[in-house]
């Protein structure tokens, strides 16, 4: 359909509250939302942070993504006004059965195994810096990736081999399915998070396998999403405040086998157990937060 007919649909149907799941991903709507067909609009979900249009209203967040100093719309009214989930942002379900957890692979190997499985154009250079020096601070350590085949692979290893980390320190793994994903995580020790844009469903992905994350907090929504989904884990401890205490604590965490053990072994039930798989209590906030934008807009009418 053409934005204007879409538009006209939405008009016609009456809705009350329309909801932009894309923002600025691919494929988007954006130009339905400018022609603002309902009087209440907002965004959530295609990634931790905002459109930026000035006809959508509001946007779902989280008091961890977005502290109450956070910059309001009274300074960017374009933002849209964060709508803060009285619990957490993210609503998690593991996307395969039942995937049995499995020992440190250290425990066996004798070595610690880093890794991170997000989409490889979250790795930047400062991130690539410090994985460099975190395996230089780990002896005999080793550094899982996810990317797809090309000639960044080999500029990559050249990358860390300036900076004196052997090539076969440095695992690269193709396109997989969920099943292989899934299982690529019994080979990662510890996982690290890219930065400045943070991982999400793959940073609950290694908590649900055991794999503990570390992540750098950042100043804006898509630089905190691991603050948010390891403070609502009970793990504030894996949170760090700048690159040297990122470094820090992983290589903190690859001292201390019996501690990965310990999670290993505890994660999925903490996970479990934490809001961030409350689908019920998530439901009950969305619901309250719409509730709450149509009040307000039926107080201006």
């Amino acid at each position: 359909m053409t934005d204007d007919r879409l538009s006209e649909i939405i008009r016609e149907d009456q809705i009350d509250i329309l909801v932009d799941l894309s923002m600025h991903t691919a494929s988007n709507r954006l130009l339905v939302f400018a022609r603002k067909p309902a009087p209440v609009q907002m965004s959530y979900l295609a990634y931790a942070g905002f459109a930026a249009v000035g006809t959508i209203d509001y946007h779902l967040t989280d008091r961890h993504l977005e502290p109450d100093d956070h910059l309001e719309p009274d300074d960017q009214p374009s933002l849209g006004k964060p709508i803060r989930l009285r619990g957490t942002y993210w609503c998690f379900e593991p996307r395969i059965a039942i995937e049995p957890v499995h020992q440190p692979p250290a425990e066996t190997r004798g070595r610690i195994t880093f890794g991170c499985l997000n989409n490889f154009c979250k790795v930047t250079p400062d991130a690539l810096e410090a994985w460099a020096k975190l395996l230089g601070e780990v002896p005999d350590s080793q550094l899982l990736l996810y990317s797809p085949a090309g000639e960044h692979r080999d500029a990559l290893r050249r990358f860390f081999a300036i900076r004196g980390v052997a090539s076969n320190r440095l695992e690269i793994l193709g396109r997989m399915s969920h099943k292989d994903y899934f299982a690529a995580y019994r080979r990662i020790d510890i996982a690290l998070d890219t930065f400045p844009y943070a991982g999400g469903t793959t940073t609950c992905d290694a908590l649900w396998m055991g794999v503990p994350v570390v992540t750098l907090a950042g100043r804006i929504p898509v630089a905190r999403a691991g603050v948010s989904i390891l403070t609502n884990a009970g793990l504030p401890e894996l949170i760090a405040r700048d690159r040297a205490e990122y470094i820090g604590i992983a290589a903190g965490l690859a001292s201390d086998v019996p501690r990965l053990g310990e999670l290993r072994s505890t994660l999925r039930q903490r996970l479990s157990e934490s809001s961030l798989m409350d689908s019920n209590r998530f439901v009950r906030d969305v619901e309250s937060a719409y509730r709450y934008m149509w009040q307000l807009w039926c107080q201006t009418r």
